[in-house]
């Protein structure tokens, strides 16, 4: 039957409401999609979270330099203001190492495939990326230390269970730290975290390796 039998009124109304079922439906087949990349997304982005933690017990071992590591590994460090001395004596200038936001700018950059590339202060690491409350870390994450005399002076990277994955200090090495939410050193002084967000749609290409602090 054809729609010559329907009053002109009546047939309006049948075309109204059939475009807005077509509507509904173009709306929630939307919506799924958007649901499910968003899904995807967030998944992508927690296997780069668990690469982040993989590049840097990678890096387990290796030295401490002040001002050491870039996005290619460790590097040379240096002795400034105190920092890089061990008992008076400088061990920056002799040490290929990394120090704690040389760590976590190497293996965000190369977890990220060169997508987040972090600034080599652990202050403006902090100021550049989304808080994370406490409650709702996850491995990958960027955890934060300030005392009254050194505000934001130290970054690690949270490598689940509430372990941390750190350079800590000139004569130490990069090490993994368990408990760090009880650690009598470390939990006063927890300031906040961050969690760097990678470019998961449309990753560019990798920057050319900056120069060396």
């Amino acid at each position: 039957m054809d729609d010559s039998g329907f009053s002109s009124p009546l047939l309006a109304r049948r075309r109204v409401l059939m475009r807005s079922l077509v509507l509904t439906a173009g709306l929630g087949l939307g919506t799924g999609l958007g649901r499910a990349r968003a899904a995807e997304e967030a998944e992508r982005a927690q296997a780069v979270g668990l690469r982040v933690v993989e590049v840097a017990e990678e890096q387990i071992g290796i030295p401490y330099a002040w001002g050491g590591g870039d996005r290619i590994g460790p590097g040379p460090g240096f002795c400034d203001d105190g920092n890089g001395y061990l008992n008076g004596v400088c061990m920056g200038d002799s040490t290929v190492g990394f120090d704690c936001s040389g760590l976590t700018l190497y293996a965000w950059y190369t977890a990220s495939g060169g997508t987040v590339d972090l600034p080599h202060y652990a202050s403006a690491q902090y100021r550049t990326n989304r808080p994370v409350d406490r409650g709702e870390l996850r491995p990958g994450d960027l955890l934060f230390f300030s005392r009254p005399d050194a505000p934001l002076h130290h970054t690690g990277i949270y490598a689940g269970g509430q372990a941390m994955i750190h350079a800590e200090r000139t004569g130490t090495r990069v090490a993994r730290l368990d408990g760090v939410f009880q650690d009598p050193r470390w939990e006063p002084e927890y300031a906040g975290a961050v969690r760097p967000a990678p470019q998961l749609s449309s990753p560019r290409s990798r920057k050319a390796p900056a120069s060396r602090r």
